[in-house]
């Protein structure tokens, strides 16, 4: 990580925080409200009484303490992990490292930036061919995902931020993900993607024979570069 850092190139931690519902159900914690003026909310957690399910995906740029959260009202797949890093990219990355020619993304080993994922890979490749980018990944071990930096500098100072308060629509959650920060000057973009994920979405093995990726020989499995390819 400090090789990327040193050679002025970006690295970020990814990972999808817990699916919240979204409607007017408790919120644990508490908040100040003006005397008698309460927030009303549901006893119970219903999901046929919920507006939808809020799936935050944070990218979180370890180097400048920024990040960028997707909120998907879908299912959380590869193809939208790699969305996520994509918008990360275009909104706040691009300008940021203007003369950028790698990125490193670190990420748990499970859930939808899986290391045994196909289609994670083949997103992944995509864009890199998109962007001209060399995307290393590294995964951390099953059981340490709590090392990775999203979880602690992001995740949890939004957790903080939206304490005590419903989650009564997507404009709510958005907006409070959106003005998190912390005393470290945390700064936090988010954004709603309402498109649609399907799920069992495959990859046969000549398409994944197809992909530049090379395979680092410390735990390969766990650490590797997508390369883009020239020919896209």
């Amino acid at each position: 990580m400090q090789e990327f850092q040193a050679r002025g190139q970006p690295v970020v931690s990814v990972d999808t925080k817990k699916k919240e519902l979204v409607g007017e159900f408790k919120n644990g914690g508490r908040e100040w409200q003006p005397a008698g003026a309460p927030v009303l909310s549901l006893t119970h957690d219903f999901p046929d009484t919920a507006v939808g399910k809020a799936i935050p995906y944070g990218v979180y740029d370890i180097g400048d303490n920024i990040a960028w959260v997707s909120v998907g009202v879908d299912h959380d797949t590869p193809v939208f992990a790699v969305n996520s890093l994509g918008a990360w990219w275009r909104k706040m990355g691009q300008e940021r490292y203007p003369e950028a020619k790698e990125l490193l993304v670190t990420a748990d080993s499970g859930g939808s930036n899986s290391a045994r994922s196909r289609v994670w890979k083949a997103e992944l490749q995509r864009l890199a061919d998109a962007t001209g980018l060399c995307i290393s990944v590294c995964h951390f071990p099953p059981g340490t995902s709590k090392w990775n930096k999203v979880e602690h500098r992001l995740f949890s100072h939004i957790s903080l931020n939206w304490r005590g308060r419903p989650l009564e629509d997507y404009e709510t959650v958005v907006n409070l993900i959106g003005t998190t920060t912390n005393t470290k000057g945390l700064k936090v973009k988010a954004r709603l993607d309402r498109r649609r994920y399907r799920t069992g979405v495959s990859v046969s093995p000549e398409a994944m024979h197809a992909l530049h990726l090379v395979r680092a020989t410390f735990h390969g499995d766990w650490n590797y570069v997508l390369k883009p390819r020239m020919d896209k």
